[in-house]
């Protein structure tokens, strides 16, 4: 296996160091690629494979499912599932909402001074309401041909 090309930073160290893990070269590969610029970002096990691949980093994929779970373990990420089958890490840890634009499969931070929520169900008997996840489905509007408009202005002479 090739050495490993990611630099060893003070950012990635210290963010592996406050979830409790160990900056092995691997994580450092990865959490150079998630957090290295100082952005949040969303990604997936297969998206956040090929960056760190294009990097000339040697890490497999089942080294990287196992990892974003464990930064997901550790508090250092999110797990968004948009899915059944589909789940997207983000590494911005506060509670906030979520655009998933359907048509590109891909997910992105939406306003949260924007959501209001006027009241939320009373949780059953001795539950307390622990997090609440948002996610808005995006999908682009149907184009309007002009034999498909309902709102046509009434012609009629009565």
């Amino acid at each position: 296996m090739r050495e490993m090309t990611a630099p060893k930073t003070d950012l990635e160290t210290e963010w592996l160091r406050r979830g409790g893990l160990k900056p092995t070269r691997q994580r450092l590969a990865l959490a150079t690629s998630l957090i290295g610029d100082g952005r949040n970002r969303h990604v997936t096990a297969e998206s956040l494979h090929e960056a760190v691949q294009a990097k000339g980093d040697s890490v497999s994929l089942a080294t990287v499912y196992n990892t974003l779970n464990a930064f997901r373990d550790a508090g250092l990420m999110q797990e968004v599932a948009v899915d059944g089958s589909k789940s997207i890490f983000c590494t911005k840890t506060n509670d906030h909402p979520h655009f998933f634009w359907e048509d590109e499969g891909r997910l992105t931070d939406a306003p949260a001074e924007q959501l209001d929520f006027a009241a939320l169900p009373k949780p059953p008997e001795g539950m307390e309401i622990a997090k609440i996840d948002v996610i808005i489905r995006l999908r682009k509007k149907p184009a309007i041909s002009p034999e498909n408009t309902h709102g046509a202005k009434r012609t009629d002479a009565n």
